[in-house]
Order: C-alpha cells, then structure tokens, then sequence
C-alpha cells in the first residue's frame, strides 16, 4: 500500500482523538479529509496540527457534515480508502435523556458507514469505547476482554448506554448490509496524553480540575488510562493491518488505577505543579450524599469501589501494539495543560 495515493476519512477532526489521528496519518504520508460541523473550524484545527508540528498543506481538506444529517457524508467520502469514523457525542454534563446521546451516537455510526459502504470504502475503524464493554455487570476478579460487552440497565449511564448500542449497531450492519466492507472497533478507556489546543476532552477536564485544585478529594472510581498517541497509534494499525478485520481492540495502558493513585502519580511526576491535587479519598457515603443534589455525582455511584481491570493482549498480539505507561499519558496531559495555561501552546 502507497500512502501517498492512499485517502483516509477521519470524522470529527476537531476532537482530542480525531486530531492526534490526523496528525499520525499526516506524518505516514497519507491524503487526509476529515469532517466537521461547520467549515469555519477549519483554520482552528490547521492551527492546532501546527502546533504539534505538522504542516498539513494540500494534503488535508475539510467537508461540512453533521452526524445528525446526510448532507455532506457522501462527498466526504467519495474516492476514501479508509475511513476512521472517530467523531462521537461525549456529554459534559448529564443529558436530560439518554436518547440525547444514543440518537446520534448510533445514527451518526450507521449514516457514517452507509456513505463509505457506498463509496466502495475498504475498512472503517470505529472508535467505541471501554463503556460499551465493562459496565452493567456484577463484580468480577478477571479482566475485561473483548468478547464482553457491556450489561445495559437503568443503572448504567446514558454515555455507555450510546457507545454500546452504536457500536453493536454498527457490527449488526457489517453483516447484514456491509457490502465486503470490513470494520474494525477501537475501545478507549480514559483517553489521556499531550492536548493540541484549547478544546479539553472530559479526561483531560479531570486532571485539570486536579491541578486547579478543583477537586477536593477522590471518589473510590477506578478507570483505565492511554495515552491519545497510543490509540491513534491503535486506529492506524487497526486500519491496515489484515489480522484487524471484524475484530474490537480494547486500549487500555495497564492496570487499572484509582482516582486517588492518579492524583498520586501527577505529585510524583510534576511535584509542586501539582501541589493542589486531592490527597485524600473521599468516604462512599459523602458520594452517595453529594449524588442526592448533584445529577453529575449521581451517575458515578453505581460504580463506587467496583475494582474494574482491562486486558490489553489482543491488541499486542495481532497488531504489536505497545503503548505507552499510565504514567506517561498521565503526566504528559498535565505538562501540556502547564504549557496551554502558559500560552506555549
């Protein structure tokens, strides 16, 4: 395959994950379109490329098309080889409904892959989510796999709820209208690592709430981490690489941590910088009371104290993926947020 003769639409390009793919497939060479609600965001992400020292030049162009409508999504496509449908719904605070989430999470999927099946597009990679895998179960002692998906209930939150149907709609259309077009899914845990620009994912919200001293104690939730240039890294490999076809990848660094032990690794790793990180955890039943008020706070109590863990052998194995420490991702948010509240971003 000759990436210079290669085209790759990724969705979304204004995103944390879609803009470090861009810059990933830039770097290898690669013809690059991605989509965006309005044009008008184009200088903004040609800016933010920049700043991690891309010049995207003719090799990047930009088409108008929202998940929420067919406009725009066939001539985006049109001429693709890949497609990394990466662009997905992710609330900041709590949705009023869960359809809010779940319409255009899994309607946006389908649009997004009848256009590139249409196109005659070789592979989509879909960026799921660790959430349409590990919630709604009972504890478990072993690690999360990619054969599990995700228990949905009125206790699982309207996030996991849209990532676990779109994903599951998206593979229900694979078999039964996909035309040969193959797919694969990459599911982030919590998604950290260097910020390109200004616009914050929710993760990278939560370490700087900790460096601002936001957050005045942790909650007993425990989360995997990867670092954002490990699961571009991921998408890239899922996209070429034969052994990825019809397969999901979990991303996940390591052993999961808890908020407390992330607030402990950015003391250890930035020292006074991060002075106001929390150093105590909060009791469950602080929570559980705070939750009666606080819609956000509420939808976290389910998983007070459930000790979840993540496997990342799929992803070694068949692609030879190796991604960075939790510490590495940890730290390197936190440095490239110093540097954007300094204005060297």
């Amino acid at each position: 395959m000759n990436a210079a003769t290669t085209t790759v639409l990724v969705t979304g390009g204004s995103g944390f994950v879609a803009g470090h793919c861009i810059v990933q497939l830039l770097n290898a060479g690669y013809r690059v379109r991605t989509s965006v609600r309005d044009l008008r965001r184009e200088a903004g992400v040609r800016a933010t490329l920049a700043r991690a020292g891309v010049d995207a030049g003719e090799r990047l162009s930009f088409y108008a098309a929202d998940l929420l409508g067919d406009a725009g999504w066939a001539e985006a496509v049109a001429g693709c080889d890949y497609v990394l449908h990466v662009a997905s719904p992710f609330p900041a605070g709590v949705p009023k409904h869960a359809d809010e989430l779940i319409v255009p999470a899994r309607e946006g999927s389908l649009r997004v892959l009848r256009a590139a099946r249409d196109a005659g597009v070789k592979r989509v990679v879909l960026t799921s989510s660790f959430a349409a895998i590990g919630y709604g179960h009972p504890g478990r002692t072993e690690p999360f796999d990619e054969t599990v998906w995700s228990q949905l209930s009125e206790r699982v939150g309207a996030y996991s709820q849209s990532k676990t149907l779109a994903e599951r709609a998206a593979w229900d259309f694979i078999e039964r209208e996909g035309g040969g077009m193959q797919l694969a899914t990459v599911n982030p845990t919590g998604v950290f690592g260097p910020v390109l620009g200004p616009e914050l994912s929710t993760s990278i919200g939560l370490i700087q709430r900790m460096l601002a001293g936001g957050l005045p104690g942790c909650p007993a939730l425990y989360f995997g981490t990867v670092d954002v240039r490990d699961v571009a890294d991921l998408h890239l490999r899922a996209m070429t690489d034969p052994a990825a076809n019809g397969e999901r990848f979990l991303a996940v660094a390591g052993d999961f941590m808890s908020v407390f032990e992330i607030a402990q690794a950015l003391r250890r790793g930035l020292g006074t910088a991060a002075a106001k990180a929390p150093k105590r955890q909060l009791p469950d039943w602080m929570v559980r009371i705070v939750g009666w008020f606080d819609p956000a706070v509420r939808q976290i109590v389910p998983d007070l104290g459930q000790r979840k863990n993540a496997s990342n052998a799929k992803a070694k194995r068949l692609l030879g993926w190796a991604p960075r420490s939790n510490d590495e991702g940890l730290i390197a948010a936190a440095r490239s947020l110093i540097e954007l509240e300094r204005g060297e971003i």
